[in-house]
């Protein structure tokens, strides 16, 4: 199970990552976003917001950047299992699924107007946020959640290396 967590992780993260390079081009480009979404044909309009910028850097240069990172972890997890990559996954994508909140609330009621891509980064980060949880419970104290205990097999005696007596 946490296997296959964290290969969905860095799969998403790289899904993530591709859309996030995209926004990230056009805006460098300074091109339009290509939206065949009806209801979701907002993008010019959000990307080209006051709120596509955070101190003057553009959200999706930020995106590149966490998904980038989170692409890195799931990897170093894969590599070399360890707790503290866990909860590193486990907060960064809790920020993630906070700021992706915000974004989709702006476009609701702010901007009112829907991005398509900015609408799958949003579903990608909270995906990643489930697949980080699945690599390890966090119970209400903080601490990591009790492993089931493995079944004991029953084990057999071991056998007698003598040789047995002569008759």
């Amino acid at each position: 199970m946490k296997r296959a967590a964290v290969i969905a992780l860095l799969f998403l993260a790289f899904s993530g990552l591709a859309d996030a390079f995209y926004l990230t081009q056009n805006e460098l480009n300074g091109t339009p976003l290509i939206c065949s979404a009806q209801s979701l044909s907002g993008c010019n309009s959000v990307v080209t917001s006051q709120y596509a910028r955070i101190f003057n850097i553009p959200v999706a240069e930020l995106g590149v950047l966490f998904y980038a990172a989170l692409f890195v972890l799931a990897a170093l997890e894969i590599v070399a299992p360890d707790r503290r990559v866990r909860r590193t996954l486990q907060a960064a994508s809790a920020v993630g699924v906070a700021a992706s909140a915000y974004f989709v609330v702006v476009q609701a009621f702010v901007i009112r107007e829907f991005c398509v891509y900015c609408s799958v980064s949003a579903l990608i980060t909270l995906l990643i946020f489930a697949c980080a949880i699945l690599l390890e419970p966090i119970r209400r104290n903080g601490r990591p959640a009790p492993r089931e205990p493995r079944p004991v097999e029953p084990s057999t005696p071991p056998r007698s290396l003598s040789m047995p007596p002569a008759a």
